[in-house]
């Protein structure tokens, strides 16, 4: 309607130039050449009218593109003080700027609420453009995990983490992989997933980073643990009737008849192999015993341990075979009103487990040390360590030290971090390694308080 009003005053400016004009060209045919005195004036004044009134029209509208170019939505065309032909054209354009302001609004508060969403998620968000590699979006949740506070481009993070810029270029839409990094001496594994989306002619790449070593930790513990479980009883199953057969035999080589036979070297090789084999088949049996405690720890008598107590118990516990060695014991503790809720005889075996690990890390060292420290994150969750200034672990062998079967010894069964790993994941916490080659390492049970 307002710009229908607009094109009306048009019309009656266009129609009246073509009068006037008319009118000139009748009074020059007809030869009436004096009253083009009234009538050339009128041609142009209307000429005069119709290019003002288009030039008032042309810098309203280059004012109100200028406002839209530089989103200037607050920007108010005064319709009172506007002449009466160009009052249309201002309410017009007060009208398209209240929209536009609205629409901005909106978006605004969309972008307000889906920035919010992205921060409370606990999936690390990195978005970036495909073709300049700029960023355009990093979480908290990505800065957190990452530790990188701060990103320009993506191909910045090819001088912090080479490794890991390559396999995220690399990523397509619509992949997913689990990458694993290195956080302060301590391996997590990512699940890294990308997608594409486009916007404004470009193309840019969204990529999510999720934690995922607890989740893997424990599934792969059931796993381990299935299997444990079915290895046993099939080793025990087929072991067992071995040993009780080679005590038959030795019984039988014994009777009268046969000691009486004649053939005595020959029973006596016999009677020595018959050992041989009953010792190697107890020996599996009790390999084989030892592995099932794995499984056995389904129940947990929960208490509310304090730190404190469990470190001077472990201080009386080891002090003798601390001492003798020579290796100094610190202990570390700021709070001493720390304490979390455990089953007091599983958490001090690993304690134990851990101490004794600790011992034989340190024992070629010049001033060996171990120290006991706990904390409390910034997340609520409560860190007991157990640290040493031993050799220290190749990231290889951080990932395999809690895989049953697995030890870097060569009298060691293997049982002892993967025990430790089970009883931690009973109480819904874990246990980490950060380790430095040439510095020591340290083992960490984290718990949720």
């Amino acid at each position: 309607m307002i710009f229908k009003r607009y094109e009306w005053r048009l019309v009656l400016r266009v129609l009246l130039l073509f009068i006037t004009l008319t009118a000139c060209s009748v009074l020059v045919v007809g030869g009436n050449s004096l009253f083009l005195v009234i009538t050339v004036p009128l041609v142009v004044y209307s000429v005069i009218d119709l290019i003002r009134f288009q030039k008032k029209a042309q810098d309203e509208v280059s004012q109100f593109v200028e406002s839209i170019h530089y989103r200037d939505f607050s920007r108010h065309f005064d319709v009172r003080k506007a002449p009466n032909e160009l009052k249309p054209l201002r309410k017009g354009f007060n009208e398209i700027n209240t929209t536009f302001k609205l629409i901005s609004r909106e978006r605004e508060t969309q972008y307000h609420y889906l920035q919010k969403i992205l921060e409370l998620v606990d999936t690390g968000i990195l978005s970036y453009e495909q073709e300049t590699g700029e960023t355009g979006w990093l979480n908290e949740a990505f800065k957190n995990l990452m530790g990188i506070p701060y990103l320009k481009t993506i191909h910045s993070l090819e001088k912090r983490e080479e490794v890991l810029y390559k396999e995220l270029v690399k990523l397509k839409s619509g992949d997913a992989k689990i990458l694993t990094v290195n956080r302060n001496g301590q391996l997590i594994k990512i699940l890294v997933t990308a997608s594409m989306l486009r916007s404004d002619d470009k193309i840019y790449k969204l990529i999510a980073f999720q934690n995922v070593s607890e989740a893997l930790d424990e599934t792969e513990s059931k796993a381990w643990q299935k299997l444990l479980s079915v290895m046993t009883h099939e080793i025990m199953n087929s072991v067992a009737p071995i040993s009780s057969l080679a005590d038959t035999m030795k019984n039988r080589l014994k009777s009268l008849e046969i000691a009486n036979s004649g053939l005595g070297g020959q029973l006596e090789d016999l009677e020595l192999g018959i050992d041989t084999i009953k010792r190697r088949s107890e020996g599996l049996l009790k390999f084989t015993e030892s592995y099932r405690s794995l499984n056995k720890i389904t129940r947990l008598d929960l208490t509310k341990i304090l730190v404190r107590n469990l470190f001077e118990s472990l201080n009386q516990l080891m002090r003798p075979s601390l001492e003798k060695k020579h290796i100094e014991l610190e202990i570390i503790l700021r709070d001493p009103t720390l304490g979390v809720e455990a089953d007091h005889n599983l958490i001090e075996q690993v304690m134990i487990n851990l101490l004794v690990n600790a011992v034989e890390a340190v024992k070629e060292r010049e001033h060996p040390r171990i120290t006991l420290s706990a904390e409390i994150t910034s997340n609520n969750k409560t860190l007991v360590k157990v640290t040493d200034n031993g050799m220290g672990m190749p990231p290889e062998l951080q990932e395999k030290i809690f895989i049953p079967f697995f030890s870097t010894r060569k009298n060691g069964s293997g049982i002892g971090l993967s025990l430790c790993k089970q009883i931690m994941l009973l109480h819904k916490g874990n246990i980490l390694v950060q380790s430095t080659e040439g510095t020591g390492s340290s083992f960490i049970l984290q718990f949720s308080t």
